[in-house]
């Protein structure tokens, strides 16, 4: 399931969304995770679904893709999800015991984070598969650059986010090689009880921090080779530019504001 990873994978396509400025993305994708958690009832995450199908739908690719790309996350997103659901008491109760309440709040609040959850990913899905690394890293460079004057290091940390955000499918690529050995050799991940699956994973862990390790020393040795010296007295060869369809998005955005407005008023919900 690992290689089914998705977060951090950039494919090159030329869809709507993919000739977008990187700082419009990303600035469109920090708003669209404040506007998440500011929603709160089935109509708000209605509107915030349909806007996420939307630019699924501008970026070209299939949403079976988007889908594949959030089932290594549906364990961490379920657990989350029953915690809260557990934890939560308001409304009509089903059941208790101790601490843990079954309510229609605690349903309500669980649904509610699931729908976060997922969304968010999606979102962030959208991101990393249509702006390469390159084009990330000089978007986050621009928007951090205001606070260079007060000796914030704007440069390297886009360039830290850049290469940790795109080692993330390379890492999971290299850890699903060496599962692939591990089962050539007998070893079964997904039988046995909860401590032989954690002891079948140490395995994995020693050679993919090796293979971390000489990843990261390979990428010094090149970046070296190449004279880089940090952000100082670097040019750029590409110039970024905000472009009419950069301005779209903002109207879209705004749109997206008045419908959540709106619905915090409606009557549903």
């Amino acid at each position: 399931m690992l290689d089914k990873m998705l977060l951090g994978r950039y494919i090159n396509m030329d869809s709507w969304v993919h000739r977008l400025d990187p700082r419009t993305k990303l600035l469109a994708s920090f708003y669209f995770i404040f506007a998440v958690f500011l929603a709160d009832s089935w109509l708000g995450y209605a509107i915030l679904a349909l806007f996420t199908l939307l630019a699924i739908k501008l970026t070209g690719l299939s949403f079976k893709f988007f889908i594949n790309g959030v089932k290594p996350m549906i364990w961490l997103i379920l657990f989350t999800v029953v915690f809260q659901i557990l934890f939560t008491n308001g409304g009509h109760v089903f059941w208790q015991w101790g601490p843990f309440v079954l309510s229609t709040g605690g349903l309500e609040s669980g649904a509610f984070i699931f729908m976060r959850l997922v969304l968010i990913i999606m979102m962030s899905t959208i991101l990393t598969l249509t702006t390469a690394p390159l084009e990330l890293t000089d978007g986050i460079e621009h928007l951090l650059r205001p606070l260079t004057r007060f000796g914030f290091p704007a440069h390297e940390l886009a360039l830290m986010l850049a290469i940790a955000l795109r080692y993330v499918p390379t890492l999971m690529d290299e850890a699903q090689k060496i599962m692939n050995a591990q089962r050539s050799r007998g070893v079964e991940f997904d039988q046995g009880s909860l401590m032989q699956r954690m002891k079948a994973v140490v395995p994995i862990l020693v050679p993919l921090f090796i293979s971390a390790f000489n990843r990261a020393e390979e990428m010094a040795t090149a970046m070296e080779a190449r004279g880089y010296r940090g952000a100082e007295g670097r040019t750029k060869y590409r110039q970024l530019a905000y472009s009419p369809a950069d301005r779209q998005v903002r109207w879209a955005l705004l749109v997206l504001a008045l419908a959540l407005l709106a619905s915090r008023f409606w009557p549903v919900g």
